[in-house]
């Protein structure tokens, strides 16, 4: 939660006590009513005035006394911890969604126009899950024999990241012509038969970055050919990639929001999160084709396979963080030297926090609570992190006093990155090359930073050979580099 919000979720539960407990009931004001005319009417008036006015009063759309009551614990318990609220509503909201029958997705006709301005209807059967997840490694055999015949298999995964700190592979679905799979790959399965089945084959993933990374930590090698549907729609031009606008456009499919942050480590597997997972492999193929046949009509072909074969090595590359930088979050730098000292021993308390209990950091402190902390011990000001508890909470402020008694000499060091200067050379070579790139990207209707983005353009104004190494073919080209 960032600062803003964490603000505006503050002021609305403030708000919201003070009406309650400022603004008199319904039955209060309907009491009071009765009181004065009783004082002043005769009876015959005052059975009009009861039988016409009072339950207008009771009608009011204030909550009643035992429902105030629930709001107000429910506020309170909300604003000692701000986490737990927020993943509490989450869950609930998601439990409601998954109880409901699931309609699938919705079908319709949809007429739309592409990035490109090529319009076509698409029409869209309904989805009736009927595909148990595969748990036995024979079975898995046996299913993947489908594979066989098929150039291209459709795949996606889920995981855990949003539930776990040790976020694991939780799910695989896979779809070809006919037929589409799950795979459980927390029942113990050996996925071997899977990833000796896609030997050979081109893999269609949607942004496929995390996804084969995390195949890559069970034991896949990688594609041979990997088609990625979100690479492509960037290179047709479309400024909105995501799967959800994409099969929106083309097949007239809305997905379901409702699974995209449940925790897939859980078991069973509710029927809505099912027909969500197979949902997103159903139209990936037919996706596919239609994006590869404007890729051909517009000349790209060959750029879309650079993008791609890049992205398969780039997962395969595993990203080091420096360990000085990892506590560094985002505004560490309005602290003081005291109170980033402070920062990084509460940043490696909730770490450690978070590790001995399998859950992400958030869920112990979030970001914008760190910072307020840190800063709040630094100017000795009380500090009372009402949602810890027992020794969580001593140990809390055990490494938040150890980071009081450090000496100066011990507190972080601010990092400041050389600011490069630039000649007047640099800077005409640098602008000329950004107006190539923008008078290009326009011509083909792409976004500016997929030729070259800002870094690069500076970065091969001061030295070009060096910058040509990370460029693609393609751009180059774009740039008038070759």
């Amino acid at each position: 939660m960032n600062r803003r919000s964490q603000t505006n979720l503050d002021h609305t539960k403030n708000s919201g006590r003070t009406d309650q407990e400022n603004r008199p009931s319904a039955r209060e004001n309907g009491g009071q009513i009765v009181a004065g005319v009783a004082a002043t009417a005769p009876s015959f008036w005052l059975s009009r005035l009861l039988k016409n006015l009072l339950p207008r009063f009771l009608r009011s759309d204030d909550p009643k006394p035992d429902d105030e009551c629930r709001n107000n614990v429910h506020t309170e318990k909300v604003a000692s911890n701000h986490i737990s609220g927020a993943n509490h509503r989450q869950k609930s909201r998601e439990r409601r969604t998954e109880a409901q029958p699931s309609k699938g997705p919705t079908p319709r006709r949809s007429q739309s126009k592409d990035a490109i301005g090529t319009r076509h209807i698409e029409t869209h059967t309904p989805l009736t899950v009927d595909c148990p997840m595969i748990a036995d490694t024979d079975e898995l055999q046996q299913a993947v024999k489908c594979f066989a015949a098929e150039p291209r298999i459709a795949l996606d995964t889920e995981a855990d990241s949003l539930h776990c700190y040790f976020d694991k592979l939780c799910l695989i679905q896979l779809s070809v012509p006919g037929k589409n799979l799950l795979v459980d790959p927390l029942s113990g399965i050996s996925l071997t038969p899977l990833f000796d089945a896609l030997k050979g084959k081109t893999v269609v993933i949607h942004s496929a970055d995390y996804d084969l990374r995390l195949l890559r930590r069970s034991g896949y090698e990688g594609p041979c050919t990997l088609f990625d549907t979100m690479i492509a729609a960037r290179l047709c031009g479309s400024m909105e990639f995501g799967l959800a606008s994409l099969l929106h456009q083309h097949f007239g499919v809305t997905l379901a929001k409702a699974s995209q942050k449940a925790n897939w480590a859980l078991r069973p597997l509710s029927h809505t999160m099912l027909e969500y997972a197979v949902n997103d492999t159903l139209n990936l193929l037919k996706l596919a084709e239609i994006q590869e046949t404007r890729l051909r009509e517009l000349g790209r072909w060959e750029w879309f396979q650079q993008m791609c074969d890049r992205a398969v090595r780039s997962s395969s590359v595993q990203r080091e963080r420096d360990p000085d930088s990892l506590w560094r979050i985002s505004g560490y730098a309005d602290l003081s030297p005291r109170g980033t000292a402070i920062l990084r021993a509460l940043w490696h308390w909730r770490d450690q926090e978070a590790q001995s209990v399998d859950k992400p950091a958030f869920h112990i402190l979030n970001n914008d609570l760190l910072l307020t902390f840190s800063a709040a011990f630094d100017s000795s000001q009380a500090v009372d992190p009402r949602h810890l508890r027992g020794e969580r909470r001593t140990r809390f402020f055990g490494a938040a006093n150890t980071a009081l008694q450090l000496p100066e000499t011990e507190w972080p060091k601010m990092i400041r990155k050389p600011r490069l200067r630039t000649t007047q050379e640099q800077e005409m070579r640098f602008r000329a090359l950004k107006k190539i790139r923008d008078s290009v990207a326009t011509d083909l209707q792409l976004d500016p930073t997929l030729i070259a983005p800002k870094a690069t353009l500076e970065q091969l104004s001061r030295n070009e050979a060096e910058a040509l190494e990370d460029l693609m073919p393609w751009q180059r080209t774009c740039l008038n580099l070759d």
